[in-house]
């Protein structure tokens, strides 16, 4: 159930989630909060620009990567965010009660369905009258260019990724049981911009939510900052089509009682190697159009991030090199806020 300003939005229950959206998207409420958005200044992240000292004193942060998700408590973790996200949506699920917020990367309708219930599954509580907050960040036109007139356009036979993708997460919500306060829209047009090609890009790829206000700041994040297990982390996003146990799923990735990333195992085929070797044979622009939806918005450092999940598939072919007796890999927090491998 959708609630958009404190009274349920409505809408027809038999229509599809593409005429949802498309209301919402026109909700004045909604689009004010959007256009707020946009003037918010983008917080750049890094770890590394801090000495130990400064560290042990900054916030604790939880970095989600694409089709992965995580639900922190407030008491444990200052900040969750996540970016690089072009097609890709942010969907944020904020308890008002207590401040449990649960982040997800989703980067496909397939994955909403038991994603949203993994969400979920420690921010909602057992009142019936809870509202939870929700924002949806990311998601851009791709199928747009400056000069289209998106006014003449059907909707539901838009092509692309993001507009599928928004309408499944919207339409989900609206017929589950939970109430949903949607107060943050900014996906699609309300996060497009254009080049001076007239190529549509994302005006925000990502953000971070302070636990405990909710507050969302928009934010990019260095290497440094997208840790810990990095590149095996990334692998997963694409392995996990090789394994069956995360078929509709969002990776699991932290635990919120303990305040450890918990990556859980993910199999893959030897295939995978002789894939990125020919992946590491590419051009730099071969590489972008080969592996993005959206080769003209991608990040600078893509193509690098690429070649390095490439390097280690090459050199650890198997997956039971990186997952002993398939077990997930364990990290801890230390008191300078970095990640020790327990």
């Amino acid at each position: 159930m959708i609630f958009v300003s404190g009274v349920p939005f409505a809408t027809d229950d038999s229509s599809e989630g593409f005429h949802t959206l498309s209301s919402l998207m026109e909700h004045p409420l909604l689009v004010s909060a959007s256009s707020s958005l946009k003037y918010l200044p983008e917080r750049k992240f890094s770890v590394s620009e801090h000495s130990s000292s400064e560290r042990s004193r900054k916030s604790k942060l939880v970095y989600i990567f694409q089709r992965e998700f995580a639900t922190v408590d407030p008491a444990l973790v200052d900040f969750i965010g996540t970016d690089e996200a072009t097609t890709c949506v942010g969907l944020v699920i904020r308890n008002q009660n207590n401040g449990m917020t649960s982040v997800s990367h989703m980067d496909s309708p397939n994955v909403v369905d038991i994603g949203l219930s993994q969400m979920l599954s420690l921010v909602a509580d057992h009142n019936s009258d809870t509202l939870l907050d929700v924002h949806l960040i990311g998601g851009f036109d791709d199928t747009s260019s400056q000069n289209a007139n998106l006014a003449t356009k059907s909707i539901a036979k838009l092509d692309g990724y993001s507009y599928p993708l928004c309408a499944k997460i919207v339409e989900t919500l609206r017929n589950r049981n939970e109430k949903f306060h949607i107060q943050t829209l900014h996906v699609l047009r309300h996060n497009t911009q254009w080049d001076p090609n007239g190529t549509a890009l994302p005006i925000f790829s990502g953000f971070m939510v302070e636990t405990s206000t909710g507050s969302i700041i928009p934010a990019s994040f260095d290497r440094t900052s997208r840790c810990p297990d990095e590149v095996v982390r990334r692998i997963r996003v694409t392995a996990c089509f090789d394994d069956p146990n995360w078929e509709g799923r969002l990776l699991e990735t932290y635990d919120t009682k303990t305040d450890h990333f918990v990556i859980a195992p993910c199999t893959w085929s030897i295939g995978r190697s002789y894939i990125a070797m020919e992946i590491q044979e590419l051009s730099d622009t071969e590489i972008l159009v080969k592996c993005s939806t959206s080769p003209s918005a991608e990040g600078p450092d893509f193509v690098e991030n690429q070649r390095r999940r490439c390097d280690y598939l090459i050199h650890h072919p198997f997956w039971r090199e990186t997952f002993h007796h398939k077990q997930p890999r364990v990290f801890q927090r230390t008191e300078d806020i970095n990640w020790l491998r327990c």
